[in-house]
């Protein structure tokens, strides 16, 4: 079965979606054969939400299967059938999904992020943090994307950056795109090490590089 499907009619998946090991938050109002290929293919539960009002959950939060993470004074919709702590994130950067790639053991950030806003991802994802970038790029939670199997990331990340990944998530890194070419990989995939589905514009070739990057080939 093709591992490709839009969300809110868009093949820009990381923008509205995010998951763990155990759960993908999706917004209200996701078409239940939406929700059952998605839970399908990464053996979650998914859960509807909206965080403060907005669809655009996974440019909006970012998880691990310790706590999830989202903006200062944030309504979550659902709330109570997300089974891991919610915290909130003390940044300006409010877009966490954006700034922050992690799985369950390491982390990276926006160089930017403040000394608390680290300490707080530390201790509430109970991970080892980095700032850093990938390909340049300050928004590391959509140019790449991280399960506890391996890395895919902008094929512009440098082979200085991709040390540093290999070494702070102690995982292979690989390089890859998403939805026909987007470099900014995570934005058209969401992932966890038992499964992943991509952008409806995602090729074929760009699925098998994600399946052997992420260690998902069947």
């Amino acid at each position: 079965m093709l591992r490709t499907i839009t969300i809110q009619e868009s093949p820009i998946l990381g923008a509205f979606a995010t998951c763990t090991e155990n759960i993908v938050l999706v917004p209200l109002g996701t078409p239940e054969p939406v929700r059952e290929k998605i839970g399908q293919f990464l053996q979650a539960n998914v859960v509807e939400t909206l965080i403060n009002g907005s669809t655009i959950v996974g440019s909006l939060c970012r998880g691990n299967s310790n706590a999830v993470l989202v903006p200062m004074d944030s309504n979550v919709r659902g709330i109570e059938k997300i089974d891991v702590p919610v915290v909130e994130l003390p940044s300006k950067l409010n877009a966490i999904g954006n700034v922050v790639l992690a799985n369950d053991s390491a982390a990276l950030v926006h160089p930017e992020l403040n000394d608390k806003s680290v300490e707080t991802i530390e201790k509430a994802l109970n991970v080892d943090v980095k700032r850093g970038t990938i390909g340049g790029a300050k928004t590391v939670g959509m140019a790449g994307v991280a399960t506890n199997k391996g890395l895919l990331v902008n094929p512009r990340a440098t082979s200085t950056e991709l040390e540093m990944l290999e070494k702070l998530f102690d995982l292979p890194v690989d390089i890859g795109t998403s939805n026909y070419g987007t470099q900014m990989v995570g934005s058209g995939l969401i992932a966890n090490s038992k499964g992943y589905v991509a952008g409806s514009k995602t090729t074929g070739h760009e699925l098998g590089r994600i399946e052997d990057a992420l260690d998902l080939l069947e």
